[in-house]
């Protein structure tokens, strides 16, 4: 089946938490944008981001005007009882005819398959689906058309894959790495009481501190004390995954290093593999992030297409400096 589904160009989906963001990714060469509203049905539920119905019109209006595909991500999970605001969301999905809804929670993408069946259904990574019977499951039940695929796969893995399932795939390109399987993190909210895939929020802002203490600055979680960085360190924001601790008088990233996922260099791998699309993460970033990685991946899709390019580093827009292909090559596990 990949020889089917082999693109001619991969698909550059570009995140937007907030409208000016959204032009900026457009403008930029981005082929398709996701958000979310603002509000606990969008896993990116950061004070300040993301978009209400009328943005999200506004929104569609600009990105098909330029060519462009808006997706609508309500990727938490309902609250049992109370899911008024996640139904909601998928009814103005559909009436005001975005391209694609990216869901993960089952109950939701029943709803939307029988109340909206022309609404194209995309299972988000929070579903954690990874696997031909999981993946067809979503496929039989709801008629899902795509699904982003969790980052722990080779890009073996992601051909064997597509050569078994009928729907497209999209993978994970640039910016974060999320080591847990998505959909089930509890770090978070071991500490904050805030859960990333019912709440929106990885370790909420309103819980962050920083302490400067001397030459030292420490960043801190709902009290706990995450890292400590010197001078010339770059100071991360205070996540549990991505804290220094000391175990057996070793310190060190135990769970990650601060490092950002870059797939420049394997385009053409993942093209082979029967890969229909790209995500880049960061919803919570500026607008000056979201431009030069949506220019510099545009660049390198292009050139792919032709059968040119080779990696773009990208230092200087990575968490610590530094950049790796992640679980695509399995450098790092």
């Amino acid at each position: 089946m990949t020889s089917e589904k082999t693109p001619s160009k991969l698909e550059l989906v570009c995140p937007a938490g907030t409208p000016a963001a959204l032009r900026v990714a457009v403008d930029a060469g981005a082929d398709t944008v996701y958000l979310g509203f603002r509000d606990a049905t969008n896993a990116r539920n950061f004070p300040g981001l993301n978009f209400s119905v009328a943005e999200l019109e506004e929104a569609l209006d600009y990105a098909h005007s330029h060519d462009a595909r808006v997706l609508l991500a309500v990727n938490t999970y309902a609250q049992a009882g109370n899911d008024d605001a996640w139904t909601q969301a998928v009814d103005n999905a559909a009436r005001l005819k975005v391209d694609a809804l990216i869901l993960a929670d089952i109950g939701l993408l029943d709803y939307a398959h029988r109340a909206h069946p022309d609404l194209r259904l995309h299972l988000s990574v929070q579903a954690s689906a990874s696997n031909p019977v999981a993946i067809q499951h979503y496929v039989k039940e709801f008629g899902v058309r795509r699904v982003v695929l969790p980052r722990v796969l080779t890009v073996p893995e992601i051909k064997s894959l597509n050569q078994e399932i009928d729907i497209e795939t999209e993978v994970f390109a640039f910016g974060g790495m999320c080591p847990m399987a998505e959909g089930r993190c509890s770090l978070s909210s071991y500490i904050t009481g805030k859960s990333p895939n019912m709440n929106g929020v990885c370790s909420p802002a309103s819980h962050v501190a920083y302490i400067q203490q001397g030459r030292t600055l420490t960043s801190n979680l709902a009290g706990f004390t995450i890292n400590s960085f010197g001078p010339h360190e770059q100071a991360g924001y205070p996540t549990l995954c991505k804290g220094r601790f000391t175990a057996n008088d070793e310190t060190g990233y135990l769970f990650e290093e601060p490092t950002s996922l870059n797939v420049t260099g394997i385009l053409s791998e993942l093209m082979a593999a029967g890969v229909t699309a790209l995500k880049i993460e960061g919803r919570q970033r500026s607008k000056a992030y979201v431009r030069e990685v949506v220019q510099n991946f545009r660049q390198a899709i292009d050139q792919a297409a032709r059968g040119e390019g080779g990696k773009i580093a990208m230092d200087n827009l990575s968490e610590g400096g530094q950049n790796t292909t992640g679980a695509y090559d399995k450098k790092w596990m």
